[in-house]
């Protein structure tokens, strides 16, 4: 068992400090990375957007299959902050260890799998999505890079997660900023080229974040190895496999990345009717999902802090504080993306402007804001619930209101798009009625409060 000596100082604030405190010190840091990230991708989108629509459509193509790897390395990462922050609140240091060296096994493991079948399948994944020859070109080498590079990804995430269910969510921050600053300054370099620099364009920025993303994976397992956790993770390498500990970490993990992955797996479908509209309707898409990041990563670091606190203070036995943890975060949540959602819908034009000066995207990209302005509060709440949710192992039930939403976008982006003849703003509004439908049903499933019993 873990002793107070042993346990680091957050840990106590978490299970009896003040809680919006606790959870604004927990969720900043995380939201502060995130808003690098979200800088990065703005950067990224920016830089390729000097090369021209189709280099745009090119990234946006690309980047409904990495979100699909995303979705698939949560199995790891939901489940390993759901087991070690239940045991750092119950204080027992030798299953917590135990956990950790066993997720780092499986993300190494998963990672290989995933980067080598990733780089053979690329040409066929991003054929099914009906992009033309020239974005083609131009998306293969870019997104077979990426697949190369995520070995690291799973890595990173992985032992991010043991960070941030621990209580340092500082850590990770500093390693994040490192990579985005890193990869923000290797953009232009590798995209337009200088000096012996060759000019790489869209490929270039898939190297600078490949690059980005190692060095972010060598900082943050150092952190481990020199202790940075609070406590011990005594000799993790070598590691003997325990398949069993392994399945367990993907069980809880697995539910939520299925819904996940059913997000993105419609959003295959969903960028095929965009592409009905033609190469402006992909750039524009790609326009309003980074801004949209800008709300979606900012709830993310709500979401982390909810898991943590609810995690661990059911660990330490209270389960009522969790909840209040819990509707605390997705408070907090809301009110920041209402101030987003006014921004989208007052300000869409000077947003988009800046990332495009092609007049079809400008006005594609203009109501796709205005549309994903009004939806931004229901992402919050059904963020951050998911979250809490996670951090008590409860995975099941918003599987259950995830999945039917997300697969419920493609005939009603087919009706809403063509049959009504809505036309490319059908897409946009499926996306906005969805999220208040999960936010709505997840609401009324979290107050039920069956997750304060969950096992794991």
């Amino acid at each position: 068992m873990i002793n107070r000596n042993q346990q680091p100082t957050q840990s106590d604030r978490i299970t009896s400090g003040p809680i919006s405190r606790t959870i604004v010190s927990l969720a900043m840091p995380v939201v502060m990375a995130m808003f690098m990230e979200f800088a990065l991708a703005s950067t990224d989108y920016y830089w390729v957007g000097k090369l021209g629509p189709t280099a745009q459509d090119a990234v946006t193509s690309s980047m409904v299959i990495m979100w699909t790897v995303y979705a698939l390395i949560n199995i790891i990462s939901v489940g390993i902050t759901a087991l070690v922050a239940r045991y750092v609140g119950a204080r027992d240091l030798g299953k917590v260890t135990f956990y950790i060296k066993q997720g780092m096994v499986l993300a190494g493991m998963v990672g290989i799998i995933f980067a080598a079948s990733g780089f053979l399948l690329a040409p066929a994944l991003l054929g099914f999505m009906d992009a033309g020859p020239k974005t083609l070109a131009l998306a293969i080498p870019y997104l077979r890079i990426f697949f190369v590079s995520s070995i690291f990804f799973f890595w990173m995430d992985t032992l991010y997660a043991v960070f941030r269910a621990s209580g340092d969510t500082k850590t990770p921050t500093l390693v994040g900023v490192t990579s985005v600053v890193i990869n923000m300054a290797l953009d232009p370099l590798l995209i337009f080229g200088w000096g012996p620099v060759p000019s790489l364009g869209v490929t270039g920025a898939s190297i600078a974040t490949a690059i980005a993303v190692f060095i972010s994976s060598a900082i943050i397992t150092l952190f481990l190895v020199r202790g940075k956790l609070g406590y011990p993770v005594p000799g993790p390498f070598p590691v003997k496999p325990d398949f069993g500990s392994m399945f367990k970490i993907a069980r809880i993990g697995l539910p939520v990345s299925s819904q996940q992955l059913v997000f993105v797996l419609v959003y295959w479908f969903l960028i095929k009717f965009v592409h009905v509209f033609g190469e402006a309707a992909g750039a524009a898409m790609g326009i309003g999902n980074r801004m949209e990041s800008f709300s979606y990563l900012t709830c993310f670091g709500f979401s982390i802090a909810a898991s943590t606190m609810v995690g661990q203070n059911l660990g330490a036995g209270k389960p009522e504080r969790a909840a209040r943890c819990a509707w605390g975060a997705t408070g907090i949540a809301i009110a920041i993306t209402l101030i987003i959602s006014v921004i989208f819908i007052v300000l869409p034009r000077l947003i988009a402007s800046v990332f495009t000066d092609d007049p079809q995207v400008l006005e594609i990209a203009i109501d796709y804001l205005i549309i994903l302005g009004l939806s931004q509060t229901a992402m919050a709440v059904t963020i951050v619930l998911e979250g809490s949710f996670g951090g008590a192992g409860d995975t099941v039930p918003p599987m259950l209101v995830a999945i039917p939403s997300s697969v419920a976008r493609i005939p009603l982006a087919y009706l809403l798009a063509f049959t009504l003849g809505w036309g490319i703003n059908g897409v946009w509004w499926t996306l906005t009625i969805t999220s208040f439908i999960s936010a709505i049903t997840l609401t009324a499933l979290f107050k039920r409060g069956r997750w304060k019993r969950k096992q794991v």
